[in-house]
């Protein structure tokens, strides 16, 4: 069952104007982002995280607070919005668990874990459960692959998952236990206060975890083991001039046999042009 209510138990009621306190508060955060950018459109994106931070979603009134701070028009504003999955048109669950079926994830069993949460939670993709805390995603590659399959819960990584573990995951975000992720901050925040962080604000949480694991690291343990290390600038411009030549023959990037551009079989007495004859 998905929620699409725009009011009651933990959704804001958005067709009303904020409370002049929100408002207040609104103005003077959107202020110290927008101060950010040379022009003030290009603070556009976390503006929108901003909003969605306030309601949970991108809320008309959002598109249009947007609109105004920045002098674009709410068809600007909306173009934006939708184009970008990690902006919600319409009320979203306090965690956005994703489950990645891209190539490799799916091989390794992305999509059973997909078919078995979606199960328990009784959803399917971009749908919420009934008590507001989950909403389920089909999500495209995180660049994780060093740890498939991989869950997100509000962009936080959950590697190496199987069925049982997503579900286990989803159930304690439901019950409102504390969960750490596999790597990154110390817990999983809820949307609102990622949607916070996202629009630029930190939280204080940023050196929480570790940023990467064993899996990512293995190449460079690698390289010192075995004394690798990257050319340098002129190490990489030689060897790529040594690569050109070699490819060219070794005529200065001509081919072979041509010495300048005006070498063409017209032009040279020992070639016949093609489908022609040969003229004493």
């Amino acid at each position: 069952m998905t929620t699409t209510n725009t009011g009651g138990a933990g959704v804001p009621d958005t067709t009303a104007a904020w409370p002049a306190e929100t408002l207040a508060q609104l103005r003077a955060d959107a202020a110290q982002v927008i101060a950010r950018y040379p022009q003030p459109r290009s603070a556009l994106l976390p503006l929108l995280h901003l909003v969605q931070s306030v309601d949970g979603y991108v809320s008309g009134r959002g598109i249009a607070f947007c609109a105004e701070v920045l002098d674009l028009t709410t068809a600007e504003v909306s173009g934006v919005a939708t184009f970008y999955t990690q902006y919600k048109r319409h009320p979203n669950g306090d965690y956005t668990v994703g489950v990645c079926t891209n190539t490799l994830c799916a091989i390794m069993g992305g999509d059973q874990i997909w078919e078995s949460v979606s199960d328990h939670l009784g959803i399917g993709h971009d749908e919420t459960t009934a008590d507001g805390r989950i909403t389920l995603e089909r999500i495209e590659c995180n660049a994780a692959c060093d740890y498939a399959p991989v869950v997100m819960a509000n962009w936080e990584f959950f590697d190496n998952q199987t069925p049982e573990s997503t579900n286990r995951l989803v159930d304690d975000l439901r019950s409102g236990a504390p969960v750490v992720p596999t790597r990154g901050a110390g817990r999983v925040c809820d949307f609102k206060q990622v949607s916070r962080v996202l629009a630029g604000f930190a939280d204080g949480r940023a050196d929480e975890g570790p940023g990467a694991g064993p899996a990512s690291l293995q190449g460079l343990r690698l390289a010192r083991e075995r004394g690798w290390a990257a050319p340098d600038g002129d190490d990489a411009r030689a060897a790529e001039g040594a690569d050109t030549s070699a490819r060219a023959g070794d005529t200065g990037g001509l081919a072979p046999g041509r010495h300048s551009s005006t070498d063409s079989p017209a032009n040279d007495p020992d070639e016949t042009p093609a489908g022609g004859e040969d003229k004493a």
